[in-house]
């Protein structure tokens, strides 16, 4: 490994963030693009006083539901409850809608649902948002098919179910978005920034900003909202310059060849893959994903050099192009907003981008992925001439649910 096929000079940076800027132009006029920029029907109401939600998210193999209550514009999040869907989600053979409904249905029906009409769904996969706050299922991500729902409304089929399968229960309303954007959203309490980022750097990766609807010439002529449209980038199916012939590896044999190549190059599922390529005669546990690769930089003296020296390129790799998708993004926001943009929220969700050194050997310390991205990040955003930016990097906590929350109320 001495010498690193994932080194990326800040020519080569500034060249994906161009890239991915020249792409959303693209996804912003016409639908089926390579970054779709799927506008997602839903002006959120940042200023709700009070309110009752049953919030779910259902994101890669995992499930959540609760129930939120705003009071005086506070959310007040209930225990929920989770679990995991991996054998549903992810079986070889593919389960019905209905097998995935009936358990959401089981855990639902737990919690206390008096006075509740309305529901926030979470949903984190490609959708193409309805005019009425729904969203049709374009296709499957992260290893996950389920059959039955591919083009379908899964709010509406969702709401069905459990009005007809939970005694009691007459929901009347639901609005579906994605983990990206319910960060989005949730990131809006900050008022004193002029623009706002949801960000998903995890299992996967996705980037969800608000673009004027001027900008969206795709926009479906029925909608008369205007202003400042929420779009979700599906951005994890960039496929940008200067990959490596590891990374084609990766591609061809994923069970979605041709997709998703910015994901499989710098999300939490695939890092791992990619150090058991670089080292195919080796032998690795099952499941090395991401938290597995920064034990490896952690703990050095308890694997071979090769191993620790390209989990760091790797994993500085996966920053550095995190870096430059949000740099390309932040200059084209800029550049397309008809007021001044000084500071930017970004709400950022996901393990890996808030990964850091898991406290090994006190001699042993690693920048963390967070500030890799944000040194890159700021470093990029001078040679574009914009070092007067100030971008501010929080972690809402539960962002997904609040968003929810906020996306059923609006």
């Amino acid at each position: 490994m001495e010498n690193n096929i994932f080194e990326l000079t800040t020519e080569q940076l500034k060249a994906i963030a161009a890239n991915l800027r020249e792409k959303i132009g693209e996804g912003l006029g016409e639908d089926g693009k390579e970054i779709r920029c799927l506008p997602t029907y839903i002006n959120p109401n940042t200023n709700v006083v009070n309110g009752k939600v049953l919030v779910l998210d259902l994101g890669g193999t995992n499930f959540r539901a609760t129930v939120i209550d705003f009071a005086d514009g506070k959310p007040n999040v209930h225990p929920g409850i989770k679990d995991n869907f991996e054998k549903i989600m992810k079986d070889p053979d593919g389960r019905e809608r209905d097998d995935l409904y009936k358990k959401m249905a089981g855990l639902i029906g737990s919690l206390n649902l008096d006075g509740v009409n309305s529901i926030g769904y979470c949903f984190s996969y490609p959708c193409e948002s309805t005019l009425d706050g729904d969203a049709k299922l374009l296709y499957w991500t992260k290893g996950v098919t389920v059959r039955g729902l591919i083009g379908e409304l899964v709010g509406k089929t969702l709401m069905e179910y459990l009005n007809r399968n939970l005694k009691g229960c007459n929901f009347t309303s639901i609005k579906v978005i994605n983990d990206t954007v319910a960060s989005l959203f949730a990131g809006l309490t900050d008022k004193e920034s002029q623009a706002h980022i949801g960000l998903i750097v995890g299992t996967g990766t996705n980037m969800a900003p608000f673009y004027p609807s001027g900008k969206i010439r795709k926009l479906d002529p029925v909608y008369e909202q205007k202003g400042l449209i929420p779009i979700n980038l599906e951005s994890g199916n960039f496929y940008p310059p200067f990959l490596t012939v590891i990374d084609d590896k990766i591609d061809k044999y994923s069970d979605n060849q041709g997709g998703q190549r910015f994901e499989k190059a710098i999300s939490g599922m695939y890092l791992g893959r990619i150090i058991e390529y670089l080292f195919s005669c080796d032998e690795f546990e099952d499941k090395f994903d991401a938290e597995k690769l920064t034990r490896i930089m952690s703990y050095p003296d308890m694997y071979k050099d090769k191993y620790v020296q390209a989990a760091h390129q790797v994993y500085e790799r996966s920053a550095k192009l995190v870096a430059a998708s949000l740099a390309g993004l932040i200059v084209d926001i800029i550049e397309s907003y008809d007021t001044p943009v000084s500071t930017i929220r970004l709400t950022a969700e996901g393990s890996l981008f808030w990964s850091e050194d898991q406290k090994g050997f006190k001699n042993v310390k690693f920048k963390s992925y967070k500030c890799q991205v944000l040194d890159e990040l700021y470093s990029l955003l001078r040679t574009f001439g914009y070092d007067d930016i100030t971008v501010r990097v929080e972690k809402a906590r539960d962002a997904n649910l609040i968003g929810s929350a906020i996306a059923a109320l609006s």
